[in-house]
């Protein structure tokens, strides 16, 4: 039988780093930088959760969150796997803006049950692509759990690029799922693409 705790825990958590990015001004990265990012980015999270509104203009608020903070262009291209190397610079294009509409709707619609939660961040070390900056997530009704988020400032300004919820990596489960959407349409990307914009994929 499922753990549903630990499905909903995980959902959540994925949610949470789905928007959880934030960039600073251009400077070096250090360890203070990257750990105040995680932090400034959950004041960023519960003030929209908290702010009433419905659940289509919290996703537009996700969204909003996700297109400034985080590096999409590099999360889209990972994801896309094989497949973006041989995409046309147009269709990266393209898919970019339709995964990072698809990222905020399909977490920001579970946000709700984060009300109430707790985000405390533990500590960060240095790790060759940047920071490694580990937290822990109390949601109600579950025990604490950790979630890791990697930082890095190649783009210029420090992003969030990927997260492991209890050591399961979250950017590579996308690839996965995308992939399998992709292949599900015969490796035909346009037509991904048009559906990821109408919120039709599975």
């Amino acid at each position: 039988m499922p753990n549903n705790t630990l499905n909903r825990r995980g959902f959540i958590a994925t949610g949470l780093a789905g928007v959880m990015l934030t960039a600073l001004p251009a400077f070096a990265q250090t360890e203070a930088s990257a750990k105040a990012l995680v932090v400034s980015v959950v004041d960023d999270i519960n003030r929209v959760i908290a702010s009433g509104k419905s659940e289509k203009a919290m996703i537009r608020d996700f969204e909003k969150i996700f297109v400034q903070y985080a590096d999409v262009p590099i999360m889209a291209r990972y994801v896309l796997g094989a497949d973006g190397r041989s995409a046309s610079p147009s269709q990266l294009k393209q898919f970019t803006r339709a995964f990072q509409g698809y990222i905020s709707t399909k977490y920001g619609r579970r946000f709700r049950e984060f009300i109430g939660g707790q985000v405390t961040v533990r500590n960060a070390r240095k790790i060759k692509a940047g920071y490694e900056v580990r937290t822990s997530v109390k949601l109600q009704g579950s025990s604490p759990f950790e979630v890791t988020f990697l930082v890095s400032d190649k783009s210029g300004r420090d992003k969030f690029f990927n997260m492991f919820i209890e050591g399961v990596n979250m950017l590579l489960t996308e690839r996965t799922e995308i992939g399998a959407m992709l292949d599900a349409r015969g490796g035909d990307l346009n037509r991904l693409i048009k559906d990821m914009k109408k919120n039709k994929v599975s």
